[in-house]
């Protein structure tokens, strides 16, 4: 099982449709006794949450965030927590809108410093 996400920042390593996160967003994470929870925000994301469970490494969570045009928008994601050769750890995303249509995948990378 990779280490621990309690404390560290993740950003997307790719820019996703607009009103969704982009290379601008910051999430930082936060993981206690299999819970998982992180805010982000940046780029058209004002401010956003997310809520799960991990069970080794694979992460389950719901997510909520509000964006700068005053909309709102929820879905369902899996993530997989991978730690390439350089250390840095990855989280791969499955992730749904449950709000509104779209599904897709993305990458976040352990923020370097």
């Amino acid at each position: 099982m990779a280490r621990s996400l309690d404390g560290l920042v993740f950003v997307p390593v790719a820019d996703q449709a607009p009103g969704q996160v982009g290379r601008q967003t910051r999430f930082a994470y936060h993981e206690q006794d299999g819970r998982i929870w992180a805010e982000y925000h940046g780029g058209d994301v004002v401010r956003g949450y997310l809520v799960g469970t991990r069970d080794a490494d694979t992460i389950d969570f719901r997510y909520v965030q509000l964006r700068l045009d005053g909309t709102t928008a929820s879905g369902h994601c899996t993530s997989v927590v991978t730690e390439p050769a350089d250390g840095r750890l990855r989280l791969e995303e499955t992730w749904t809108w449950e709000s509104q249509e779209g599904k897709g995948t993305s990458v976040v990378e352990l923020l370097p410093g």
